[in-house]
């Protein structure tokens, strides 16, 4: 293994616990107004709105806490790919116009994450079905 591929595993966490607290800002944003408003948000929330909140604040702590990773990552890439194409697409073809630059690239990096799984510094890892099975003789 060369020097650069023993640092995966650390790589991939730091991605990991990065992305989902920036997930999890969007989503006390949308919830408490913290660390500010978003402009023009309606309150109280409409129900999707509501949702997604959730999923980003639930999600995104199992994620960065790397519990259930695949799972929550799953539910995260979906939620921002429903979100892409409800609320930004229509605004225009391109990312940079229609402000769905963010969505894209929570959905991919949590995609990434269904598959990859959580790295290194997860509690994933202490999980008994993490463990190694051994082969019995």
């Amino acid at each position: 293994m060369s020097g650069l591929e023993s640092w995966s595993p650390r790589v991939l966490a730091v991605v990991r616990i990065i992305t989902a607290l920036l997930f999890i800002e969007h989503g006390l944003m949308k919830l408490v107004a913290f660390p500010a408003a978003i402009p023009g948000l309606p309150s109280p929330l409409p129900g999707i709105m509501l949702a997604a909140a959730l999923i980003e604040i639930i999600g995104g702590t199992l994620i960065a806490v790397g519990l259930l990773t695949r799972i929550a990552a799953l539910l995260c890439s979906g939620e921002m790919a429903a979100a892409y194409f409800m609320f930004h697409a229509p605004k225009s073809f391109w990312p940079a116009v229609n402000q769905g630059d963010a969505a894209i690239l929570f959905c991919f990096v949590f995609l990434y994450l269904v598959f990859a799984g959580a790295g290194a510094w997860s509690l994933d890892a202490c999980l008994p079905s993490a463990q190694p099975k051994v082969a019995r003789a």
